[in-house]
Order: C-alpha cells, then structure tokens, then sequence
C-alpha cells in the first residue's frame, strides 16, 4: 500500500508529521483517467435525483470546481522548470496577471464564480462554466496537480471504505486546509508583514456584495490593488516564489508549532479515523438502515445505497430477504445462525462489512 505522503504534493514531505508515513489503502473505485462518475460509465444506482442527473459529464469530471492554491504551492508551480509543468505555469502566470483573485495569500476563485458555485444546483461534475481554469480539456487532466491544494488532494466521488474512507478524506481537507492557511500567513508575515498588520487579509474570507469589476470580470481599482500589494505591487510573482523558499525550508517541528491545538485535535481524529479504514471491525448487532436507498435493476439484482447517493453497492435480489432480519435485536451470529435455519442461506462476514462500511447495515 502507498503511504498517505503519496497522495499529496511532495512538498509536504518534510513537513507534515511521522503519521503521514504510514500505509493507507489506495482509492481504487475513484480514478481520475476513467472516471467512475462519468454518463456513459456503468452505474448501478439510479442516474437521476429529481429529473437532474447525478453523473459527471465526461469532458468535465469532478473539475468543475475553482482551487484556491495557496501563496507557497503558486511559487512551487512559478518555480518548477520541467516541461510537463510548462501549461500550469503558464496559466497561473496568467491569472496572477490578470489580478483576479490574487492576494499574497491565496490565488482563489473570482467572486462571481464563489456566487455561482454556492447557488448552483445539480451542477458540480455538470456545469461547463464552472469548469476549473487549471484543467486541460484535451488531455482529460490538470496541468496544476503536481502542487494541488487540499480539496484536489483529498476529494473522491467513491470510497474502498465507504462511510469510514469518506470521514478520513474529510478529516484530511480539515487538516491540510488548517496546515495552507497557517504557511501562508507564516510566509505573507516574513514577506509582506503589513497585509498581515492591516488585518486585511480576514476580510479574504467573508463573502460581500458583488462589485461592477466582479460582475464584468475584471480587476479590482489600481488602488485597491496597490493597498493590498504594498511594496510587492508589480512583483506578485516573486512575492509567491519567495513564500515558496520561505515554506520549503520550514520542517514538521515548525508547522506543529503554527498549528497549536487546533492541529493537534486535527490528527487525532485522522489518527481514529485511519484505524477505522485499515483496521475495520463489525459491529455485535445490526440493523439495516431505514434510510437506505432501494432500487430493483432489470437483471433482477438490487442497488443499495445509503451514505453517498455517488456510491451504491448492488446485490443478488435475494440478499434483500436477509438484510431486513437485521433488526438490531440479535447478535450478528444469531442473525446468521437462523438465516442458515431458515433461509438456507447466509451472508459471509467480508459482505457484512462492505455492507456496515457502506451504511446498508448500521449499529444497532
């Protein structure tokens, strides 16, 4: 099994914790070259929720969705010469120069598309024009993901572990937003300790009415621009590939230090919740889930689904009968037990737990 170092920028290497050493189970059902969400793909659920259907458009996958990178990865990208980072380099260059979305903290979305986003629905997967800009079409992949930030590095549509894989991959994005936003204020005060000072860089993350220059696409007043920038104004580039050196030199030591206690209870969840993947133990009772999803396919086989509407399990009709004896009453033995009497039939232990991971079955 790969370590969780091998899932995420290599950057982090140096900086993240002894944890991020460990093994952890590579996401076999989320695969971004063919994609497991994509129309076209086979699916044994319904393809549909309200006449809105539920599956990615294969030109687009999960990537209608606008990173914020933040200031140490944007220099990691302007700094890495190797050809096959030429086309992300070249489009960040262009957003920075842009001055749409760009602080010396972040590089984030347009205000327009946050509005968007938030207010869409049924349009993740689905909406051209929330297509990512660091996305190659053509290539079916990102020019950026070298140095992805933490929702690209941690988002799967379908989970080895279901309902215990996706609380991990949650747990992660926490921890590793907490790390970006701690390096990025740590490097914009070693840099541009004024932005810091002006308390400016808070008012990045509350949302506000929309400007004429945010509703035409177009940069903020050269003024603006100028009071957030500083001395940096027309030097954005470098800013960001200094906060690059700044964060490449730190090691793990310092960013515990940065991210105190909130850090600290970060990792301790992620330290339970990966016991939960790799050591998985079922249950004494069982009952199945009322709020389970149920739908009959053709050939006769069953679609269950409870914790993710992208990812069902389907089963032999006849396994339906079983998994309602599951009332939570009796041990899973003695449900076992009188199945075999009765039924003559029986649901071994590894189908249990893909049934109990996925939320078919719950503790009772």
């Amino acid at each position: 099994m790969p370590s969780l170092l091998d899932t995420l920028p290599a950057l982090y290497a140096r900086l993240l914790p002894p944890f991020f050493a460990q093994e952890f189970p590579s996401e076999t059902k989320a695969t971004c070259s063919s994609c497991a969400m994509a129309e076209g793909a086979c699916h044994s659920a319904a393809e549909s929720i309200d006449g809105a259907s539920r599956l990615y458009r294969p030109d687009t996958k999960c990537c209608t969705f606008h990173p914020r990178l933040p200031n140490y990865l944007i220099g990691a990208i302007l700094s890495d010469d190797s050809p096959d980072m030429a086309e992300g380099k070249r489009r960040v260059t262009e957003r920075i120069e842009s001055r749409i979305g760009t602080t010396p903290l972040w590089l984030r979305a347009p205000a327009k598309y946050d509005l968007l986003y938030s207010s869409a629905r049924r349009a993740f997967g689905r909406a051209e024009s929330l297509l990512c800009p660091y996305y190659e079409r053509s290539a079916g992949n990102c020019t950026v993901w070298r140095y992805r930030e933490a929702v690209c590095s941690t988002f799967y549509c379908k989970f080895v572990a279901g309902a215990d894989g996706r609380a991990f991959w949650v747990s992660l994005k926490h921890y590793l937003s907490l790390a970006e936003i701690q390096l990025a204020r740590h490097a914009v005060f070693e840099l541009h300790p004024d932005h810091i000072f002006s308390g400016r860089y808070r008012d990045e993350a509350s949302s506000s009415p929309l400007t004429p220059q945010d509703l035409d696409d177009l940069p903020p007043p050269a003024e603006e621009h100028a009071r957030i920038w500083g001395k940096w104004a027309g030097r954005e580039i470098e800013l960001y590939r200094e906060c690059y050196e700044i964060v490449r030199s730190l090691d793990a030591a310092e960013l515990q230090r940065m991210m105190g206690l909130d850090g600290e209870l970060d990792l301790a969840v992620l330290e339970r919740r990966r016991d939960a993947v790799v050591e998985p133990a079922l249950p004494k009772k069982l009952r199945f889930n009322p709020e389970a999803t149920v739908k009959w396919l053709q050939d006769g086989s069953v679609a269950l689904g409870a914790f993710s509407e992208n990812d069902a399990l389907a089963l032999p009709g006849e396994a339906y009968a079983l998994l309602v004896m599951f009332t939570g009453e009796e041990t899973v033995d003695a449900v076992r037990q009188r199945m075999r009497m009765v039924k003559r039939a029986d649901l071994d232990e590894e189908v249990l737990l893909a049934l109990y991971r996925h939320r078919i079955l719950t503790e009772a």
